[in-house]
């Protein structure tokens, strides 16, 4: 008969659950923030809480990072970075990360203002979910983003129809 240790009395720790998000149109190099880096990074900043820790696990420079965020067209990637900071501790935490959730699905739609390159970068790079177990990074998975792909179609039919 197997004997089992008793579990630990103390509670888990409540898991943040980071909305998939889109990468920030960089230049494409290989030493630099690739999406999948980008998504990474988001990771490791959830599971570590550190900006510092979380770009060296990358093998990225912390200002890069900071760096990264305040580019345009960073808004999915801002918003990700503060639900993986995000607290649900104390009622000032619950509210900053109700607030960076609402910027992430905000991130996620493609209004009128996104220029048809943006759209194309987002269908080709598609929306990075990061997944979370029990509060570790296990890794990222890229799901395409039909979304995008409807807006550019239709922005591409509208202009074909006018001409």
């Amino acid at each position: 008969m197997k004997h089992y240790p008793p579990r630990s009395a103390r509670p888990r720790r409540p898991s943040i659950t980071i909305p998939p998000f889109h990468a920030v149109p960089l230049r494409h190099r290989a030493d630099g923030w690739t999406p999948v880096r980008q998504a990474e990074f988001i990771g490791h900043l959830a599971a570590t809480r550190s900006v510092a820790a979380a770009a060296r696990g990358v093998s990225m420079a912390r200002e890069t990072a900071y760096r990264l965020r305040a580019r345009p067209g960073a808004q999915g990637f801002a918003a990700a970075w503060d639900v993986a900071l995000g607290s649900v501790r104390s009622e000032a935490g619950r509210a900053r990360l109700e607030a960076a959730l609402a910027a992430a699905r905000a991130a996620r739609q493609a209004d009128r203002k996104v220029t048809i390159p943006e759209l194309e970068w987002r269908v080709a790079t598609g929306l990075w979910q990061v997944m979370l177990r029990g509060g570790r990074y296990v890794g990222v998975v890229r799901k395409p983003d039909e979304t995008a792909l409807l807006a550019l179609l239709s922005r591409t039919r509208a202009a074909a129809g006018r001409a």
